[in-house]
């Protein structure tokens, strides 16, 4: 048995070698005119001969086995050379058998596949892609090998860890690593790339050619490039001698079932063990055949959701994210119950969709603790996910559903509403009130300079928010804010009582909710177009001469108001650090609601029965809106408006 070990060992990857060879040598004779039938029958039964001869041994192997006792010092031996010869054997027929979902290992066993996945591992500071495969008593990263001189797919092993031995790394040894993070400058940036390459794509459909082909080569370019840098929550494992291995994903979700599938079968999982170099290849090898996921993620052939998603919940307090160009976001946060098992919600939220095609929730136990770099330790009592249906889009009733998971069920309704309707500008016929009132009417008859509901806002956010995680990017429930509308509206006296027991983020939203119903932006419609082409100005200089006198033409209220509000984002983005909230997060989320022009002035189309696409200039002027407020937002300083008289050195001309 010893012999005929080595003797059917060894050959094997010379074996596969030569197989190769001959077989690249039979193309390029197959390739020639007038080539010889006889040469070419001789060369395939040459390439059949050392496959035969492996058949053969492996024939014998099983009758060996078959009289072998199990308690035989050659019985491992025998199981051991038969399990390779079958894996080899079963890898010649890669091209035409189905996808397999186990390979044989050792004492006759089935190593099957669980999960796989592309992931983002953090090696020394640098994100690199890798393909991640959760086999039944191991998990395995490895690197997609470029595919050069007409090979096949193929992969190489970078580190494995047997489940007997994985451990996820507590939170003091997290934050002992903290996780670079990538400027959402640079991602935003990404995102209006790819947007303009798919604007590019719906006009080049009609040719279907090498212009179309390119195009679409340098869409995957970039969205692989977004993928790569966009997770930034760390999911680490360890191995038996404390060796850390970091990978970045975006959703609390997907790291909690990652851990889950993994502490489960580590349950069926007792010993340790080691593979030899050529048990690692021979696995290597196999992932080829046994992965479930074929490319990364990317957005291209989907049919994308771009509007605004109404919901509304009939477990102490639940989470809910969407992606958004492949990577998930946290949007919204329900209030926290406590002493109770039955929470009863009946709650609204309002959530911008963005290329979004799921939807996740997750219901979490609330701990006192928090860490410092504001990660949330909560622990997950459940989570669950529906898809976001885009022909849905045409239907104006609630869609009601229910998530169940883990024994808990969750009732909730959706209802879509296209982006330019939900956004539009509506003048309150009520004048009396605040809310679609002009600001300088608002403040001509409170006798402000900055009218009391952003004075009251702005003083309780940062009275109690100031540390809130997403402060203004998590959306508030909706019943909250609409109750605040009414009672400012109503000059209701008790709307400071109010506020003081509402969530902080019912607050914010109010706030954002005031300026974006003003039927005038804070910017004015008239100059609008001089804003945006002002930033658009390459010499800094001239940018700056630009803005400030544009900025200083608004008229009194509006220019009081908008100090006001900036003097306060920058004192949020002071926090950021636990907040998350950076000049360009908080850019992003007021740029549009201080920016967007009324109906009459604005570029998107007024259909509100179809969904806005990226091939729109939707993505385009939005990113405009943004850059604005981020110009103002980083600037150190700002005249004054009694500077206002004495800045006449500044050109009007953009």
């Amino acid at each position: 048995p010893q012999r005929l070990y080595c003797y059917v060992v060894k050959p094997i990857l010379s074996l596969q070698r030569f197989q190769r060879s001959v077989l690249r040598n039979l193309k390029v004779r197959s390739a020639k005119e007038g080539k010889d039938q006889n040469a070419k029958n001789s060369l395939e039964t040459l390439l059949y001969k050392p496959v035969d001869r492996v058949t053969r041994s492996t024939l014998v192997l099983h009758d060996l086995l078959k009289h072998t006792p199990s308690n035989h010092p050659d019985h491992p031996l025998l199981q051991d050379a038969l399990r390779i010869s079958q894996n080899f054997l079963s890898s010649i027929n890669e091209e035409i058998t189905p996808r397999r979902q186990s390979m044989t290992v050792k004492k006759g066993e089935n190593r099957q596949l669980l999960r796989d996945q592309f992931m983002v591992e953090l090696v020394e500071g640098a994100r690199k892609l890798r393909h991640v495969f959760l086999f039944t008593d191991l998990l395995l990263c490895a690197k997609l090998k470029k595919q050069t001189g007409g090979k096949g797919q193929q992969y190489d092993c970078k580190w494995y860890i047997p489940l007997a031995d994985v451990t996820f790394q507590t939170i003091d040894e997290s934050e002992s690593s903290p996780v670079p993070q990538i400027p959402e400058e640079e991602m935003d940036a990404m995102k209006v790339k790819i947007s303009q390459i798919k604007n590019e794509i719906q006009r080049e459909k009609v040719d279907k050619g090498k212009v179309l082909d390119r195009l679409r080569k340098k869409l995957c370019e970039q969205e692989s490039l977004l993928l790569l840098i966009s997770p930034c929550m760390a999911f680490r494992v360890s191995n038996r001698n404390g060796k850390g291995y970091t990978f970045l994903i975006s959703s609390d979700y997907e790291r909690e079932e990652w851990r889950e599938i993994i502490r489960e079968q580590q349950k069926k999982c007792f010993k340790s063990f080691s593979l030899t170099s050529l048990e690692l290849q021979m696995l290597t090898n196999s992932c080829v055949k046994l992965q479930t996921v074929h490319n990364v993620p990317l957005t291209i052939n989907k049919e994308d959701l771009y509007c605004i998603l109404f919901m509304s919940f009939y477990y102490l307090y639940c989470t809910l994210e969407v992606d958004s160009f492949g990577y998930f976001v946290n949007k919204a946060k329900t209030r926290v119950y406590r002493d109770t098992t039955e929470p009863n919600w009946n709650e609204e939220f309002e959530i911008e969709l963005e290329g979004s095609q799921t939807l996740r929730l997750l219901c979490y136990s609330k701990v006192k603790q928090c860490r410092d770099d504001g990660e949330n330790m909560d622990r997950i009592m459940a989570k669950g996910q529906i898809q976001l249906d885009p022909p849905s889009l045409q239907g104006k009733d609630w869609q009601r559903t229910v998530i169940s998971m883990n024994g808990i069920e969750v009732k909730l309704s959706m209802r879509f509403t296209s982006r330019e309707f939900s956004l539009k500008r509506m003048p309150s016929r009520k004048q009396s009130g605040v809310f679609g009132v002009k600001i300088g009417a608002v403040t001509k008859r409170e006798h402000s300079k900055v009218p009391l509901i952003v004075r009251q806002c702005v003083e309780e956010i940062e009275r109690r928010g100031m540390e809130e995680v997403g402060i203004y990017r998590v959306s508030g429930v909706a019943t909250d804010i609409q109750a605040l509308k009414a009672a400012f509206d109503a000059n209701n006296k008790d709307v400071s009582v109010m506020m003081s027991e509402m969530d902080v983020n019912a607050i914010a939203g109010t706030l954002k909710l005031y300026f974006r119903e003003l039927p005038e932006p804070l910017f004015t419609d008239e100059l609008y177009a001089n804003f945006t082409e002002g930033i658009a100005l390459s010499d800094s200089v001239a940018k700056e001469s630009c803005m400030l006198n544009l900025l200083l033409s608004l008229p009194e209220p509006n220019l009081l108001t908008f100090l006001f509000l900036l003097d306060h984002l920058k004192r949020v983005a002071e926090n950021e650090s636990v907040n998350k909230m950076s000049f360009h997060n908080l850019a992003t989320v007021f740029g549009p609601t201080l920016l967007r022009p009324s109906e009459k002035d604005s570029k998107i189309p007024a259909n509100p029965t179809q969904p806005i696409s990226m091939s729109d200039s939707w993505s385009l002027e939005v990113m405009s809106q943004v850059q604005v407020l981020l110009y103002f937002l980083q600037l150190e300083a700002i005249p004054t408006p009694d500077s206002k008289r004495q800045s006449m050195l500044f050109s009007t001309e953009v």
